[in-house]
């Protein structure tokens, strides 16, 4: 399926793409979710893949919930741009590092829902209208969505992918 232009794509991609991520992982034993990958990725395994998805999850609702209000988001995070956001991911990797792959699981599921929520929440128009709300600038809410759901499932399903094959 091509990038989504409707609430309905969106939807079913995010989904698919979601569906097929987990589908991946619970097709390892539970001793090959726990293994490392090889050299070469910030995140390691399994649990920091789940962990960055989620603590990006969790920035998409707090900018849709400071934005929605009319003030401006700080966007990636606080103290952070969109040129600084490797250093960003690797303050998530540091934070989430004790947690354990079923608290992972159970958190991204949780994130997951709240955004499929901001998803149906809106009409095709207010997703995809480009412009329509000042703190996404010149581009659309439907955009960000995309980048915090189906394209970052699919980069999450093809690291792991890549990772459990060397």
């Amino acid at each position: 399926m091509s990038r989504p232009k409707t609430k309905n794509e969106l939807l079913k991609l995010s989904q698919k793409n979601f569906k097929k991520l987990n589908q991946l992982i619970e097709s390892f034993t539970p001793d090959e979710q726990q293994a490392e990958f090889p050299e070469g990725t910030m995140n390691r395994n399994i649990r920091d893949i789940l962990c960055h998805l989620h603590h990006w999850h969790l920035m998409m609702a707090e900018w849709y919930t400071i934005g929605m209000s009319g003030e401006k988001p700080e966007m990636p995070a606080k103290g952070y741009t969109w040129k600084t956001t490797p250093e960003l991911n690797r303050k998530i990797w540091e934070d989430y590092c004790s947690i354990g792959l079923s608290e992972a699981k159970k958190l991204v599921d949780q994130s997951y829902r709240s955004v499929q929520d901001i998803i149906n929440a809106h009409s095709n128009e207010e997703l995809f209208e480009k412009k329509r709300y000042k703190w996404t600038g010149t581009t659309s809410l439907g955009a960000y969505l995309i980048s915090a759901t189906s394209s970052h499932y699919d980069w999450a399903y093809k690291l792991i992918k890549k990772a459990k094959k060397d």
